[in-house]
């Protein structure tokens, strides 16, 4: 409705406000990730690097590959666009039709390859981690054919957080994996002196699937209320349901690319040995933690704003462009600090996170360096979330999906040579450096992993690149100015000089007399980093910084 016809005594919609979504899906996912980070605490404690843990965390990824194939990214690339430019358009009746035929064909889909999946599960074991043998392949064996009943349910709960991210119902959703997290502590803390680390693995693989219908169970209420002409049926003649299910295969394939690349760093990990699979799930608990809290909750707030524009062409991408920006410039502004603090602090937050029981400080080191490998493509994949959600809102995956193909190339290609030929480069940069070797059982070999995680980042790089010109064809050029980048980094070096010296000479003066000596000394750093980025960064002009700041204040 134009404003012109607006009659004078109805007030207008007030416009959705994708800044407060943001802080709302920010809210929600660091509260799931503060559940997640102390679940994987909680299983290095009992399990450490041990080949049990590595069994696990490969078969944990499988399953999850077919949530992920048809859970959230692919349903905020396909489902999102349409279902929520029918309740923009007032179309509610619609809207639940298209949203029930999905729901009904994502059961029968998931249903039959989760059947296929646990017949297939040995060949599929051989397939992504050729380098487990023996007793660890067939505990990897058991734990996935458990694991795969929880992917139906994990992606019926992607479906939830569609429908409810199309309401601007954002917190719940992104706030329920609390509940998944909280089923899989509890069952590493009741069977945790309770059984061997391969049981414990067993059990927490039955608590995942717990943890998995909780995380389900506790959206469908909201579902109902807030989109209740939602009916069931596989009526796929519908206009609408057609232009879902063309987006959905080329976003299947590109979520499937994209998947493909994590896999492709688990099996050559698997051949670097099994503390390298567990090393490098530990590492990526942290790196994913502000690709989530940052790049992902811009790009989930925005892409039903920007799938809802209207307007002529122009109009739409003057809109585009406007929200691009200012969404480049939020997740810059918390991604560049962060990329400083995990090469700079990042030992004393891994032993925050870790260190205890099982996990010892040579651990620690390993996937400290590990975390900093995964730092040099960070800022490019945030950033890259956000420009993908552009051509999502624009009805065309298919440009991100050949752009996911030749970063899968390249970290393929890439990690191989930085894992096997080049690894010893490594060793010696880490000595050039001054710099402790981890001493673990499988020896120096699983050093590699730092350069698989560094390769992928290059790659990232690229696919970045290639997002950023092909979406300047398309609305015109959104980046961020070199000005604004360049006070960036130098509030983040500011910052981890900060912090830096506060690890060096202030913690050992504290930390020594305070309880949980490792979490003191990382409350203490990380908030000497915070003030100097945040002092530094309002020093330098940045407009974020006060405005993150008024938020806060204001709540």
């Amino acid at each position: 409705m134009t404003a012109e016809a607006t009659p004078p005594d109805v007030p207008a919609k007030a416009k959705p406000r994708a800044a407060g979504f943001a802080v709302l899906v920010a809210a929600g996912i660091l509260l799931s990730r503060i559940a997640g980070l102390i679940r994987v605490r909680v299983f290095a404690h009992y399990l450490g690097n041990s080949p049990a843990a590595g069994a696990y965390n490969a078969g944990l990824k499988i399953p999850n590959f077919l949530q992920n194939l048809f859970g959230e990214g692919v349903l905020s690339a396909s489902f999102i666009p349409v279902y929520a430019r029918l309740i923009a358009e007032d179309d509610d009746e619609m809207a639940g039709r298209v949203a029930g035929v999905i729901l009904s064909l994502l059961g029968v889909v998931v249903m039959v390859i989760v059947t296929i999946c646990v017949f297939l599960t040995p060949w599929i074991i051989d397939l992504i981690a050729p380098g487990f043998q023996g007793e660890v392949r067939l505990l990897t064996i058991r734990i996935v054919q458990i694991l795969f009943p929880a992917t139906g349910l994990l992606v019926f709960s992607a479906w939830c957080l569609g429908v409810l991210n199309s309401h601007h119902k954002f917190f719940v959703s992104y706030v329920a994996p609390v509940v998944w997290n909280a089923a899989m502590i509890a069952t590493l803390v009741f069977f945790g002196t309770r059984t061997s680390q391969s049981g414990l693995v067993v059990a927490l693989a039955w608590g995942t699937v717990v943890g998995s219908a909780l995380q389900f169970g506790i959206q469908i209420p909201f579902v109902l209320k807030y989109a209740p002409r939602i009916k069931l049926s596989l009526q796929t003649s519908l206009p609408h349901v057609r232009t879902v299910i063309r987006s959905f295969g080329p976003v299947v394939v590109s979520r499937g690319v994209v998947q493909l690349s994590g896999y492709v760093d688990q099996i050559i990990a698997s051949w670097l040995g099994t503390a390298a699979v567990a090393g490098l799930s530990y590492a990526q608990t942290i790196y994913f933690l502000p690709i989530s809290l940052f790049g992902m909750s811009v790009a989930a707030a925005e892409l039903p704003q920007m799938s809802g524009a209207v307007g002529t062409a122009d109009e739409i991408n003057t809109a585009l462009r406007t929200r691009l920006e200012r969404g480049l410039r939020q997740i810059a502004f918390f991604v560049v600090p962060t990329v400083t603090a995990f090469i700079f602090i990042g030992r004393v937050l891994v032993a925050a996170l870790y260190q205890s029981g099982e996990f010892h400080s040579d651990d620690t080191l390993y996937v400290w360096y590990i975390l900093v490998g995964s730092t040099f493509g960070l800022l490019a994949v945030t950033l890259g979330r956000l420009y993908s959600s552009a051509f999502y809102a624009l009805r065309d995956p298919k440009t991100p999906l050949r752009f996911a193909m030749v970063r899968v190339t390249l970290t393929a290609i890439l990690g191989l040579l930085f894992a096997f030929p080049l690894r010893p480069y490594i060793v010696d940069l880490i000595v050039l450096l001054h710099m402790p070797v981890p001493n673990l059982p499988e020896g120096s070999k699983l050093l590699g992993v730092i350069g698989l995680t560094a390769s992928a980042g290059m790659a990232g790089w690229i696919e970045f690149a290639m997002l950023r010109r092909a979406l300047a064809r398309r609305i015109g050029s959104v980046k961020l100015a070199p000005s604004f980048l360049g006070r960036l980094w130098i509030s983040g070096l500011v910052a981890a000089v900060a912090g830096l010296a506060c690890h060096l000479y202030l913690a050992p003066l504290i930390t020594p007399h305070l309880p949980f000596r490792h979490i003191s000394e990382a409350i203490l750093v990380s908030g000497a980093f915070g003030v100097a980025y945040f002092a530094a960064a309002i020093l330098l002009g940045i407009n974020e910084a006060r405005a993150t700041l008024k938020r806060f204040a204001r709540r």
